[in-house]
């Protein structure tokens, strides 16, 4: 196990002393492309917001850099090499920012939400930005009238973010959304989506801010990449806040997101910790209020649909038929490119947990296209991909129905809820109605390893 320092520098002329331990590997970050233009996607989404208009705060964009470190490191420090136990890294940031002090302040609350998002030990440090650097967000011009958007939505190219869309637009609502392109088949399934709202509602009922951001394979010399992606959420988040700053006053970011995934209860065991994701979780959710609240940013962060299933979201759609004519653009697979290794195309697997949950919501008017059309001709082997996660998803059905209380301690599995104690009856009520559409889908599938 080793442990890794990223420090963050504006160029060659940065050269701002930032000590390191004896045992750490440094990697230096550099944030500008050229002259004064900010590498990573960053530029370009200052270029996006400016053509809007839209101008950010430097706060905003301190963080928007910050989730860029990151991101930098949770996808270019291999667990498998770089940890004891094949998961917890210990790495450390240096973000040169607009004003440490106020990000100092705000240190523990990240390092806690940090910790809870990727599993890993994140110790946080802070420097002023250089001179040349201090501002770097344009100016909102007197007579500029900035752009007038009523939210910021996130806008995945999923199914619950393109519901999130469709309510807010038939609500004659005017939101920004806000989209993290990683790879070419999340961009592709954003772009089918945007297309389709912008034909059915017009090019002017809503905004598109989208960041492209990766880093060199070899950016950690001699350290392979790492493809869990934990942290990307609090990129996609940080982003639409930076683009919330713009609004010029109190605004919410709005996270569409149904409430058995947000929960994400572990389905056993050996899920609890590195395969139990947190993106949207309420305890990951409320401390970003606590985030912004340090940092003096009057944003929120909410989901909507917190205590809906997937197949309430469907249900309740504003405009059920649009949604049946673009869903099969929308994207839920967890790995849309495997079925490459057997001649097919970018599509659904089918049988990964995001696309079975998909399949329980949609029933039978599902137009999607999946690798596994159908589930119940024959036996899933569970020693394959195919059978495993059905099979988990068969258990943890199965366990609930016999002591259908378990739901009210199960909630409590994936982290802390006492946040919300308001909540504990509507997230166990949530997460027991969700396993129950999902135990509809599986009836009648068989699993085994003969």
């Amino acid at each position: 196990m080793r442990s890794h320092l990223i420090v963050g520098r504006f160029g060659p002329s940065d050269r701002a002393t930032v000590p390191a331990g004896t045992d750490e590997v440094v990697t230096t970050l550099d944030l500008v492309a050229s002259a004064r233009r900010l590498d990573h996607g960053i530029g370009q989404v200052l270029k996006q917001l400016g053509a809007l208009p839209l101008f950010p705060t430097e706060v905003g964009l301190d963080l928007l850099i910050m989730a860029a470190h990151v991101h930098a490191a949770d996808t270019r420090i291999s667990r498998a090499s770089e940890s004891q136990d094949s998961w917890t890294r210990e790495i450390r940031l240096v973000v040169p920012v607009s004003d440490p002090n106020r990000w100092e302040a705000a240190t523990h609350v990240l390092t806690r939400m940090l910790n809870f998002l990727t599993g890993d030990r994140w110790t946080l440090g802070f420097r002023s930005r250089p001179n040349a650097f201090a501002r770097l967000v344009p100016a909102r011009l007197s007579r500029s009238r900035g752009a007038s958007f009523d939210s910021v939505s996130l806008f995945s190219g999923g199914l619950d973010s393109l519901i999130g869309a469709i309510d807010l637009l038939e609500a004659k609502d005017g939101p920004l959304l806000v989209s993290h392109a990683g790879d070419s088949a999340t961009s592709s399934a954003q772009d089918c989506l945007a297309e389709a709202l912008s034909a059915h509602y017009g090019g002017r009922a809503f905004g598109r801010l989208r960041l492209w951001m990766g880093f060199d394979q070899g950016l950690i010399k001699g350290v392979g990449s790492e493809d869990t992606t934990r942290g990307r959420s609090f990129l996609f988040f940080a982003l639409a806040t930076f683009a919330g700053t713009g609004l010029g006053g109190e605004f919410s970011v709005r996270v569409p997101e149904n409430g058995l995934m947000a929960l994400n209860v572990p389905l056993d065991p050996l899920r609890l910790g590195a395969l139990s994701t947190r993106t949207t979780h309420p305890f990951y959710m409320a401390r970003w209020a606590d985030l912004l609240a340090a940092l003096g940013i009057p944003g929120r962060i909410e989901n909507p649909y917190w205590n809906k299933t997937k197949g309430e979201m469907v249900g309740e759609c504003a405009n059920p038929e649009l949604l049946r004519r673009v869903l099969p653009n929308a994207l839920s697979c967890s790995s849309p490119t495997k079925g490459r290794w057997h001649g097919h195309g970018i599509e659904h697997c089918g049988y990964c947990i995001p696309c079975l949950i998909r399949r329980a919501a949609l029933h039978d008017d599902d137009a999607t296209v999946y690798t596994l059309v159908d589930l119940w001709g024959r036996e899933l082997d569970t020693r394959q991909a195919e059978g495993q996660q059905v099979r988990s998803l068969q258990l943890a059905i199965g366990r609930l129905r016999a002591r259908p209380s378990l739901a009210k301690l199960l909630v409590h599995k994936p982290g802390p809820l006492s946040d919300y104690p308001e909540r504990l009856d509507d997230f166990a009520d949530v997460y027991q109605r969700g396993m129950e559409e999902v135990a509809v889908l599986l009836a009648g599938v068989r699993t085994g390893t003969t």
